[in-house]
């Protein structure tokens, strides 16, 4: 065996598991920090942060008495509250006994503190999640910028010959004759983008210096690659951001409507691509897959697509994002995931669409390590968009996660009394088969499909 061949895969499969442990710590971080200072602001002691599992690399014990802990096993972490048997909060019999003489002692226990301060002190990981997911958005967008209203040209985007007259500034009015609509009116501006025609080079009225022009540029949406999806076939095959493809098996294409037309009349058969990158030219096969594509009002449509966006010619000039603004449009984007995600959840437990959509560990390492190489920007967003679900999820009724426990919370509340000690046993010990299962499920399909 070749043991130099084997150093690009080695890296590779380095930079996946780095990418995978650094997003992971940050949303465990914040998830376990919002446990414990909620708790603490409760009244409730934490005598253990840990950031992993596994043997302790690095502890310190804080003037509160919490022992702050780096551990080998960078997979999760946990909060262990006074009274806590273990990491999932079950009940630790004998100190909570000793506990039972001492009022003062016991309040500050998770099992002794009020309903309300459990409650609060549990549905503050989730929470914590959203918060980092709305900030990092808000970020995001604030750096990012928004799109002016008026179509506005920003830095041109290298593409193979084409006769370009455009320059940065010009304000476009319309392209071959039909009139670009504000950017914020996304319904006009799809049925915009569907008219324009698919010549490699159009006619664009401008304003530029106050005076209305009219000059050549390429297509408004020429077959540019702007982003690859992670572990599709575009990713697989090599294809990156800033690729162009001229041609689909010998036929020129010119723009991302033509190319998505010829992808999507393929059928799943393995097309050959030109693809111009950096100045060469080059070809890579690669087969369509059949995607579940989300659809406006929910529902979800079979699609062949090669996993890849398209984008305009031209980087769009932008404006400044507010704070207050950037905060709404970085909530919206939260709830926007959350509703993503359980709407295709519940497509796929009635069987509409397929369990492939469902990532596990290694689907998200893999995922984890593409948006990373695509960008700081990419990586970041990223976080974000884990980060949301990991709140979501935490947030199902099962025990074990955070949601079993606001459930036995309510029972509580309800009936006056937590259920028995032997009931939280076993519905604990189904908990743990529940997510045990989940989790082999999710790793099946990250391995079959």
């Amino acid at each position: 065996m070749d043991v130099v061949s084997l150093i690009p895969q080695f890296s590779g499969f380095l930079y996946t598991v780095i990418s995978f442990v650094v997003a992971l710590s940050i949303i465990v971080a914040v998830h376990e920090y919002g446990h414990y200072i909620v708790g603490r602001w409760s009244g409730i002691h934490a005598e253990v942060f840990s950031l992993g599992f596994g043997p302790v690399l690095w502890s310190r014990v804080d003037k509160h008495g919490t022992r702050w802990q780096v551990a080998l096993l960078p997979f999760g972490g946990f909060v262990k509250f006074l009274g806590d048997a273990n990491a999932a909060s079950g009940k630790d019999e004998t100190a909570m006994a000793e506990a039972e003489s001492d009022p003062a002692l016991l309040r500050r226990t998770m099992h002794g503190a009020p309903i309300w301060a459990r409650s609060a002190t549990v549905a503050a990981g989730p929470v914590f999640n959203f918060v980092l997911s709305a900030l990092v958005f808000a970020s995001v967008i604030m750096f990012q910028g928004e799109p002016r209203e008026q179509l506005t040209v920003g830095e041109m985007v290298p593409l193979p010959g084409v006769f370009n007259e455009l320059q940065e500034g010009d304000e476009i009015l319309a392209v071959a004759g039909i009139e670009a609509p504000s950017f914020s009116d996304s319904s006009n501006w799809v049925s915009f983008s569907q008219q324009i025609p698919e010549q490699q080079t159009l006619e664009y009225l401008i304003t530029r210096d106050g005076v209305d022009l009219a000059v050549n540029g390429p297509n408004l949406s020429p077959p540019l690659v702007s982003f690859v999806a992670p572990r599709s076939a575009a990713s697989d095959a090599g294809l990156q951001p800033g690729d162009v493809i001229t041609a689909i098996d010998g036929q020129p294409v010119v723009a991302f409507a033509e190319l998505k037309e010829l992808v999507e009349d393929a059928d799943g058969k393995v097309l050959l691509l030109d693809v111009w990158r950096a100045g060469q030219v080059s070809e890579l096969a690669l087969a369509p897959r059949s995607v579940d594509e989300p659809q406006g009002d929910g529902s979800f449509s079979k699609e062949w697509r090669i996993g890849i966006a398209g984008g305009l010619a031209f980087s769009p000039a932008t404006q400044n994002v507010g704070p207050l603004d950037a905060l709404v449009a970085g909530t919206i984007q939260v709830r926007t995931v959350i509703e993503g995600s359980l709407s295709g959840l519940q497509h796929m437990i009635s069987g509409k669409i397929s369990t492939c959509n469902l990532s596990g560990p290694i689907g998200i390492a893999e995922t984890s390590s593409s948006m990373a190489s695509q960008g700081a920007v990419s990586f970041i967003w990223f976080i974000a968009i884990l980060s949301t679900a990991v709140g979501m999820l935490n947030l199902f009724p099962i025990p074990m996660l955070d949601g079993g426990h606001l459930m036995f919370y309510a029972y509580e509340a309800v009936v006056g009394k937590p259920p028995s000690d032997l009931a939280m046993r076993v519905l604990m010990s189904l908990g743990l088969a529940t997510v045990l299962t989940l989790m082999l499920f999710s790793l099946s399909r990250d391995i079959i499909c």
